[in-house]
């Protein structure tokens, strides 16, 4: 009992963080801040989840290609955000981008992997550009950039495994149920726009 005070201040120098009173001290800035930025707008989780729900309804090698194609374009548009490179509207495309998905999966059509590729590619630009112009001055880009990557790579399992796990627990209500999905997405994408 006499060693109590001796193992509390132990303890509370093991386990205490420094405080982080600067701008950019830390992770701060960098991996946290990256990963929190498409978890911080509705429009950003809409749009990343909807491409999970597109990969699941499109099948096959679109399961992974989807993703991959968002991942990689959303980099491409987060380097030219970064770089400061000018792109027109940036804010109409990502609320554009949940209205068009979501429709696309309410249509419930198969799209050619190419064109589905190639459309979430497009998509991916607007959302990466804004990632990129709003990445905090001090920040690691690499770190930055790494964030928002996987907070995406999330975002897209969990609308393809709500895609795939709607298919599998009720398989002839399955499309229809992905479909009406698509269009709560799409209509959420115009109220976003009409706000």
């Amino acid at each position: 009992m006499r060693n109590l005070p001796l193992y509390a201040f132990a303890l509370s120098v093991l386990v205490a963080t420094p405080a982080l009173a600067h701008t950019g001290a830390g992770t701060v800035s960098g991996l946290a801040s990256g990963f929190g930025h498409p978890m911080g707008g509705l429009d950003h989780l809409l749009a990343m989840i909807a491409v999970g729900i597109l990969a699941s309804q499109q099948g096959g090698k679109a399961i992974w290609l989807l993703p991959v194609s968002f991942v990689a374009m959303m980099v491409v548009g987060g380097a030219l955000g970064v770089a400061g490179v000018a792109m027109p509207f940036v804010e109409l495309g990502i609320v554009g981008s949940v209205i068009v998905l979501g429709a696309v999966i309410a249509l419930g059509k198969h799209m050619p992997t190419g064109a589905a590729m190639a459309l979430v590619g497009v998509l991916a630009i607007f959302h990466g550009h804004a990632h990129g112009t709003e990445m905090p001055v001090d920040a690691s880009g690499i770190e930055y950039g790494v964030g928002f990557a996987i907070a995406t790579a999330i975002l897209h399992a969990v609308g393809l495994g709500f895609g795939l796990a709607v298919k599998k627990v009720v398989e002839k209500i399955a499309p229809v149920a992905v479909r009406v999905g698509g269009g709560v997405i799409a209509a959420a994408g115009v109220a976003l726009m009409a706000s």
